[in-house]
């Protein structure tokens, strides 16, 4: 099999931020495209990488189906020499990965793929009461000011407004209306640790919006959507008593 893709800058930088939840994944290659769905060994979070087919300028797929196991520290490093105007050949040979990069010269890496014996997974059907649709600069923004004071922040829905603060002895709080972001919920709240969203919050540099869907207590979903690519973190809340 072979896949080729003219512009491997995006898939660097998935790489890298999946590299920081989880060190080996495996690379699921169908009819559809390019997937990962990993959970970092402390089972506190989720990631989800889909690539559509039609980002590649060359798919062929011989199987019905390609594994790649793959350590994610190793083909950063790897992806990392890709330039701007560089193409991406990816080809398997046996149990390794020819990774052939091309623009004013022609260079070759060879990957050894690994076996990683976990279970497939998938991501789980969750239920939400609220669906946020916020601009990423101001959700990296908020993120930041609340890890200036605490290593937790809340997300809030209240009286129609989306609010992300954080307390310890020192407090941080932004709050957005429903004229600053597109709001889909019912009053509720849910605090998440400020590690794991810093972590998040650096793929919503990807794209303009990023998506938030939670509930009271409950898991936090971040969909990012890019042309032909989507990325999903699922975090589990971090339920305490009451401040």
């Amino acid at each position: 099999m072979q896949i080729k893709l003219e512009n491997p800058l995006l898939l660097s930088k998935v790489v890298e931020l999946i590299s920081n939840l989880v060190i080996e994944v495996k690379f699921k290659i169908d009819s559809s495209g390019m997937s990962v769905i990993a959970i970092d060994p402390a089972n506190v979070a989720m990631v989800r990488f889909f690539l559509s087919k039609d980002a590649f300028s060359q798919f062929d797929l011989e199987a019905k189906q390609e594994i790649w196991g793959v350590n994610l520290e190793d083909l950063k490093k790897i992806l990392r020499r890709a330039g701007i105007k560089s193409s991406l050949i990816l080809k398997r040979e046996e149990n390794r990965l020819n990774i052939e990069m091309s623009d004013k010269i022609k260079r070759n890496f060879t990957l050894n793929l690994i076996d990683i014996k976990s279970e497939d997974k998938e991501m789980p059907n969750l239920e939400f009461s609220a669906k946020v649709e916020i601009n990423s600069a101001d959700l990296i923004d908020a993120v930041e000011d609340c890890a200036v004071v605490a290593d937790a922040c809340s997300f809030v829905i209240e009286n129609n407004n989306f609010i992300i603060e954080a307390k310890s002895l020192n407090s941080a709080r932004s709050e957005f209306s429903g004229d600053e972001v597109n709001i889909q919920a019912e009053n509720c709240k849910s605090k998440y640790s400020i590690e794991y969203l810093n972590k998040f919050v650096k793929g919503s540099k990807l794209c303009d919006k990023t998506i938030l869907n939670f509930a009271n207590d409950h898991p936090l979903r971040m969909d990012l959507n890019i042309e032909n690519m989507e990325l999903n973190f699922i975090l589990a809340p971090r339920v305490e008593s009451e401040d």
